[in-house]
């Protein structure tokens, strides 16, 4: 009995807490993923291995990973997980201009994250606006989202991937619900396109 409370003392309790610790921390915390996929190319790469910090909340060009099944008709898995950039916010309207220009609530938003190609023609020539740009009321219009907006309502979040001429985001099937965000990506500091990311 006294050889059993000292191995259970020494070892097993020990153990025990370390995996304890180690399961709150990925419930609760964070974890670590791999991507898969280019839509976020040249920040992410496919494969590359990113943490994902479930306690921050996202704000403007955060990028967080969330589950898609149930809000793209092609995430017929549940369980898909998407990474992509925050563009708007609750209460926010979006203006995207023919010339590439993000204007958020009327005021011009840098994407220096992403090349003037991409801010451009990658932005808008996959949804077919490249002659006028567009608007969420516009998007949700022409791209039979579920819902009609023009401002995005409170606890949704409008995305794009930062490699838009292939992403499937939210130009396509609408806002992400906050209860579907699993949380914001963060890369080391050693990563060069952390500036990007973080």
């Amino acid at each position: 009995m006294v050889n059993f409370r000292r191995l259970f003392l020494n070892y097993l309790l020990p153990i025990l807490c370390g995996l304890l610790i180690a399961f709150l921390v990925k419930t609760f915390l964070f974890t670590l993923i791999n991507v898969d996929g280019n839509s976020m190319f040249p920040n992410l790469k496919n494969s590359e291995k990113v943490s994902v910090v479930k306690i921050l909340k996202p704000t403007h060009d955060s990028v967080i990973i969330f589950d898609a099944h149930g809000i793209d008709s092609k995430a017929i898995n549940k369980d898909t997980y998407y990474v992509k950039r925050v563009i708007g916010m609750p209460g926010d309207k979006i203006t995207y201009t023919k010339s590439g220009k993000l204007f958020i609530n009327g005021k011009l938003k840098k994407q220096s994250y992403i090349s003037k190609t991409q801010q451009k023609s990658g932005t808008l020539n996959p949804i077919n606006t490249e002659n006028t740009g567009f608007t969420l009321a516009k998007l949700a219009k022409n791209e039979h989202w579920n819902k009609q907006v023009s401002t995005i309502p409170n606890n949704y979040y409008f995305v794009m991937g930062d490699n838009r001429v292939i992403s499937n985001d939210s130009r396509y099937w609408g806002l992400v619900p906050k209860d579907k965000i699993m949380g914001v990506v963060k890369v080391p500091f050693w990563d060069k396109n952390k500036s990007a990311i973080n």
